[in-house]
C-alpha cells in the first residue's frame, strides 16, 4: 500500500482533539481542493510502498498509542484500505478514518470523520482551472454520505473560509438529517493568525446553531508542516 507518511502526534481536529494518535496517511485523491493543506497527497502525490507487516510493526512499536487515524489524500481510494483497517482492528486500535465522503469501502472504523467539500474548495483558477469541473462533479455525493452516516459512528466536519459558507452548510445538514451536535465547523487556514481571526466569528456561528467549534490544534502548536 502506498503511504505518504506515518507519524505519531496528537489529533488536531474533531471530537477527539488532543488524543495521542498514530497517523497513517495514504497518498492519492479524487479531489483537488484549492486550499488543500496536504498537496503531497493530491496535487503532487508522493509516497512509498508499505507492506501490512511493516505497518503492523510500526503500530506495535508504540503500544501505548491506542488511537490510529487513517487519512490522506483520500483514504477510501486505495484498494488496500479495507485490509489495512482490519489489521488495525486486530491490533486493538481505535480507528478514525478522515474522508471527504465521496467514496465507500467496507472498512473497519470506530469514528468516520467526514469532511464534505463545499463550493469554496473548487480550484477555479489553480493550474489554469483544469481541475475545476472534475472536482465540482465529485466533491459532494449525498448517497455516499448517508451510507457512511448510517453504518458508522460519525462526525461531519466542514472547512469554513467565510460567513457566506454557512448557508451551504445548513442546507447540506438539513438534507442529510444530521443532528447539530454531529456537525463541526473548522476555520480554513494554515497560519495561526488567520485561524485566530476566523475562529472569533466562527465560534459565534456555532453558538447560534448548536454546532461544535473545531480548532486546528496541530497548526496552532506546530505550524503548517508535515509529520505533526
Amino acid at each position: 500500500m502506498r503511504l505518504s507518511e506515518v507519524f505519531t502526534t496528537i489529533q488536531g481536529e474533531g471530537i477527539l482533539t488532543g488524543v495521542p494518535s498514530l497517523f497513517i496517511r495514504t497518498t492519492g485523491c479524487n479531489l483537488r481542493c484549492v486550499w488543500c493543506d496536504t498537496p503531497y497527497t493530491s496535487w503532487q502525490p508522493e509516497g512509498e510502498e508499505w507492506t501490512l507487516e511493516r505497518i503492523a510493526a510500526r503500530v506495535e512499536s508504540e503500544p501505548w498509542i491506542r488511537h490510529a487515524v487513517v487519512t490522506g489524500g483520500e483514504p477510501m481510494l486505495p484498494p488496500g484500505i479495507v485490509e489495512l483497517t482490519h489489521l488495525l482492528r486486530r491490533l486493538g486500535r481505535h480507528i478514525t478514518i478522515e474522508t471527504a465522503g465521496t467514496l465507500y469501502q467496507p472498512v473497519a472504523c470506530d469514528l468516520m470523520s467526514i469532511s464534505p467539500k463545499l463550493s469554496n474548495s473548487t480550484p477555479l483558477a489553480r493550474d489554469g482551472g483544469r481541475w475545476a469541473e472534475m472536482h465540482d462533479r465529485a466533491r459532494l455525493q449525498p448517497e455516499v454520505l448517508l451510507r457512511l452516516m448510517a453504518e458508522y459512528d460519525y462526525q461531519l466536519k466542514f472547512v469554513v473560509a467565510a460567513e457566506a459558507d454557512l448557508p451551504e452548510i445548513e442546507d447540506l445538514v438539513r438534507l442529510l438529517g444530521a443532528p447539530p451536535e454531529r456537525v463541526l465547523l473548522m476555520p480554513e487556514g494554515i497560519h495561526p493568525d488567520v485561524l485566530a481571526a476566523r475562529s472569533l466569528w466562527l465560534v459565534e456561528a456555532c453558538k447560534r446553531r448548536g454546532y461544535r467549534f473545531c480548532p486546528r490544534l496541530h497548526v496552532l502548536l506546530y505550524g503548517n508542516r508535515r509529520g505533526v
